[in-house]
């Protein structure tokens, strides 16, 4: 089963452009309106933005203090602002389950296979 979430593009923490993959994180007020959610985790999915798909890995949370879930995606190829911008995301299949990782180099390494994965859907 695939979800779509859609919503603005705000600023996040830029913790994922510091490590080379930058993402746009959404509105997550959105989040709550779904009748059905998709569990914690990464995924890949597709993104669009101004008319144009994206191959994508998608992170669904974890909780903030607000008990919302962090939503942002690594888009594959795209190098431009979105702030601000509207976006949808579709996710598609899940990967593997939200984690905390020991150490930073462990974090990218995992990250890296993840978005090789990414790569190969199909637009």
């Amino acid at each position: 089963m695939s979800y779509i979430l859609s919503g603005k593009v705000i600023h996040g923490d830029n913790y994922g452009k510091k490590i080379g993959f930058p993402t746009i994180n959404l509105d997550r007020r959105n989040f709550l309106k779904l009748e059905k959610k998709p569990d914690f985790g990464i995924y890949s999915g597709i993104v669009t933005l101004e008319n144009k798909k994206y191959k994508s890995g998608v992170v669904i949370g974890p909780l903030d203090k607000k008990g919302l879930p962090k939503i942002e995606a690594h888009l594959i190829g795209y190098n431009g602002n979105a702030y601000g911008k509207y976006v949808q995301i579709e996710i598609l299949k899940f990967l593997r389950k939200y984690k905390n990782f020991k150490t930073e180099k462990e974090l990218i390494t995992q990250i890296t296979k993840d978005i090789e994965i990414c790569k190969k859907i199909n637009l």
